[in-house]
């Protein structure tokens, strides 16, 4: 059951994502060959007699497509199938273009604001409340009080409590440095400011010697409710970037790294270690899983690689500047390429996963 939870996740990510450039290509008037979810041979299909477009369902559960006229690989439809109605994506405008390939990742973003509005409507967000000050550090000797909210940390804004543990942990090296860290707070209400040396605590790491809990939440009104569901979408955006970096800098291990196999288990473990406490928060729990999924999903397909949605903006602005389209060779030759690349880390993501389970 656990499983097929994860898949129906996945699936609704994947499907809103593809409905994004799906639309966007609708409303620039470029036809679709085929919207689809799931990858491999079809087991469901239907040829819309309208748009000519066929709605497919395919063996393997993860991904899905949205093939355009006049795209590189068009889907292989039947001799009898009408012609889709609109027209070729390669011939329409540059701009068009670019709001086609970007929607896919902006739609991500967009079903994680509104996935946020539930989660925030009902359990609220985590202000970036003190509710202990460790006696003998920086922070307690600065004049940070329990019940004072942290405002900005170095040059970042704080918005939760999620926003203090992540800059101290993103952050170690620089804490260590001995270089004093600006830190602004608001005690009654009142603003105040110091610069305070980190601290290295017994466990080795670099504190200011405050702490709080993601889990002590307040719920807000209607407009609460929105600023701080976008506020939850940026946290989520911003720890993926974070932690892409520390992989790009090797400070992170292959224990810490997680694909789909890695995923289904932390469902799974999330739906069993909640359902002690009730549907209603598994339901909770999920819901903030699917949160950082797609903005997961959103950010590593802006990434600038080829065969993903940032490799094929990247190529589209090349377009623009220069005002001249690369040739269909190359292009296709180097998201080949990428392609290749992505299936040889998906494999070893594999077969990683499949290690950490055994």
């Amino acid at each position: 059951m656990n499983i097929i939870i994860a898949i129906l996740i996945f699936s609704i990510l994947i499907l809103f994502h593809e409905f994004g450039h799906f639309l966007l290509a609708r409303l620039c008037g470029v036809a679709v060959i085929e919207f689809s979810l799931g990858m491999g041979p079809r087991i469901l299909s239907h040829v819309s007699g309208r748009s000519g477009t066929r709605y497919s369902w395919k063996a393997l559960p993860f991904g899905g497509s949205c093939m355009m006229k006049g795209e590189e690989g068009e889907a292989d439809n039947a001799p009898e199938d009408p012609e889709p109605a609109g027209g070729s994506y390669s011939e329409a405008s540059i701009w068009k273009r670019i709001l086609i390939v970007a929607a896919g990742p902006v739609f991500n973003f967009i079903l994680a604001f509104l996935f946020a509005l539930f989660l925030i409507g009902e359990a609220g967000y985590d202000p970036p409340v003190v509710l202990d000050v460790s006696e003998g550090f920086p922070a307690a000797e600065a004049g940070i009080e329990k019940g004072d909210e942290i405002r900005q940390l170095g040059h970042s804004r704080i918005h939760v409590y999620r926003d203090i543990s992540d800059y101290v942990y993103f952050h170690q090296k620089e804490m260590a440095s001995g270089k004093e860290l600006k830190v602004v707070w608001t005690h009654e209400g009142k603003r105040h400011s110091a610069l305070i040396v980190p601290e290295k605590a017994e466990d080795g790491r670099y504190l200011l010697g405050i702490s709080g809990s993601p889990a002590y939440r307040i719920r807000g009104g209607g407009l609460s409710v929105i600023r701080y569901s976008a506020v939850e979408v940026g946290y989520w955006i911003r720890t993926t970037i974070s932690s892409l970096g520390m992989v790009f800098q090797g400070r992170v291990s292959p224990d810490d790294v997680s694909g789909p196999i890695g995923v289904v288990k932390a469902v799974s473990d999330t739906v069993e270690e909640s359902r002690s406490d009730g549907a209603f928060y598994v339901w909770l729990n999920l819901l903030q899983i699917s949160i950082l999924l797609t903005a997961n999903l959103g950010v590593m397909n802006l990434l600038p690689v080829p065969a993903l949605d940032g490799g094929r903006l990247l190529f589209l602005l090349i377009e623009a500047v220069f005002r001249k389209k690369l040739s269909p060779r190359v292009e296709a030759a180097v998201n080949y390429a990428g392609f290749m690349v992505l299936m040889g880390l998906m494999v070893l993501v594999f077969l990683n996963d499949t290690r950490k389970l055994f």
